[in-house]
């Protein structure tokens, strides 16, 4: 249940928290009945927080898992610990169906907008429309905002959600957060204010 709960935690990544919990599940129909197999269980657990809850959090740093790490690194740890729990090989095909989903999600998000990325909501205190926009570089996620001091009231809500300044684009400010382990995840997002109290936000993975 516990592992149910943080998978279903995973909002922005729902696939990917789903795609966690494969390894319990594999674990749970080879599990030894002794302290071995309780806590070789209760180490897939933690994996499985770790890999999902701190990005789902808003946390940012090298610690922090990418989504895209739970596929291919998650699953490959999980079948570390499932082979030294069982004493046997680890489950090979879990480590293939990892690198499996991990080129497919990689290949769907070639010409896909990105999500949310800690970026939404938008200030609650502001007008805001989404829109997605596309050239030859790709996707990327657009909020036309309106409201007094809007470029500054985005910079704040960038902040309190661990963006940090990046160089600026064409005198454009620019913030940009990174997760990810091994593979790094940098979502960095320009504000294009055209007027005094209206602003274009867009956001897109680099």
């Amino acid at each position: 249940m516990a592992a149910i709960a943080i998978a279903v935690f995973a909002r922005n990544d729902p696939f990917a928290g789903v795609f966690g919990l494969l390894p319990i599940l594999v674990w749970s129909t080879a599990a030894r009945p002794d302290r071995v197999g309780v806590a070789t269980g209760l180490v897939l657990l933690g994996l499985l927080a770790w890999f999902v809850l701190p990005r789902e959090l808003g946390l940012v740093g090298p610690w922090v898992p990418a989504a895209i790490e739970v596929y291919w690194l998650h699953t490959t740890v999980a079948a570390v610990v499932c082979a030294a729990g069982a004493r046997r090989r680890g489950p090979l095909l879990l480590v293939l169906a990892g690198f499996v989903v991990t080129g497919g999600v990689l290949v769907e998000g070639w010409q896909q907008a990105p999500g949310d990325e800690g970026v939404l909501p938008a200030p609650a205190q502001l007008r805001n429309t989404k829109d997605i926009a596309c050239g030859s570089g790709g996707c990327w996620r657009v909020v036309e905002s309106r409201g007094a001091h809007a470029a500054e009231v985005w910079q704040d809500h960038l902040l309190a959600r661990n963006f940090t300044p990046a160089p600026e684009i064409d005198g454009e400010p620019r913030f940009c957060r990174v997760t990810g382990l091994l593979v790094t995840h940098r979502a960095c997002v320009r504000i294009r204010p055209p007027a005094a109290d209206s602003v274009r936000v867009e956001w897109y993975v680099e």
